[in-house]
């Protein structure tokens, strides 16, 4: 995903504001330790998340994608007083690693952790939300945002993540892997779709920025 110019990312990071102590203690041991480093949020991409938090106040967060716990904590620090975040991940193995900087956070039991598969957990949710982070797995964002619609309340926002995957969706050729055909489609049904307004930000990997009518 590194297809911005080098000299403009560290730009940009040295005019966002700083993580905090925790998230850099986060950053630093995600990568250390854990496989796939390149799926955190990392500085300038979790600041943009606080920031769209902040700005909606949301009472309820969805995440589909927790990874090690970093996009949480930063979604975290916009909820209201009474807020929760639930966050969705398949992979149980992380938890325990994730869970630790959460109980160093302030946001620590607003945060609902939930292990299994996206697509069976959401239709047993009954909340109604007020901000959405999908940064899961790519092939299923369409089968994520038909779930996630109708739990949606009128004016809330849905993020989506890595919506120009390395930019392979301006590569002239036809893509060769589903996972490029699968971000393409879903970013043109979002294109298409009136019942929403949305952005699609050269944020890092790319994020669609999307607001319910």
């Amino acid at each position: 995903m590194d297809f911005l110019p080098s000299n403009i990312t560290a730009y940009a990071e040295a005019h966002t504001s700083p993580e905090s102590e925790l998230l850099h203690r986060l950053s630093r041991n995600t990568r250390a330790h854990i496989m796939a480093p390149r799926m955190l949020s990392g500085h300038l991409q979790g600041r943009f998340l606080s920031m769209i938090s902040c700005m909606v106040r949301p009472q309820r967060i969805l995440e589909l994608g927790t990874y090690t716990g970093y996009s949480a904590v930063c979604l975290a620090e916009g909820l209201t007083d009474d807020g929760r975040l639930i966050t969705i991940d398949q992979n149980e193995e992380l938890e325990d690693f994730a869970r630790s900087y959460w109980l160093q956070s302030p946001y620590h039991t607003k945060i609902d952790f939930r292990v299994g598969f996206a697509a069976d957990i959401l239709p047993t949710l009954t909340e109604t939300f007020d901000l959405v982070f999908i940064d899961a797995d790519k092939r299923n964002n369409s089968i994520y945002f038909d779930l996630i619609f109708d739990k949606l309340r009128p004016g809330g926002f849905i993020l989506v993540d890595n919506v120009l995957w390395s930019g392979k969706v301006v590569e002239s050729v036809k893509p060769s892997d589903l996972d490029t055909a699968a971000v393409l489609a879903f970013n043109q049904k979002i294109q298409d779709d009136p019942r929403v307004e949305n952005v699609l930000l050269p944020v890092r990997d790319g994020i669609m920025m999307i607001r319910k009518r």
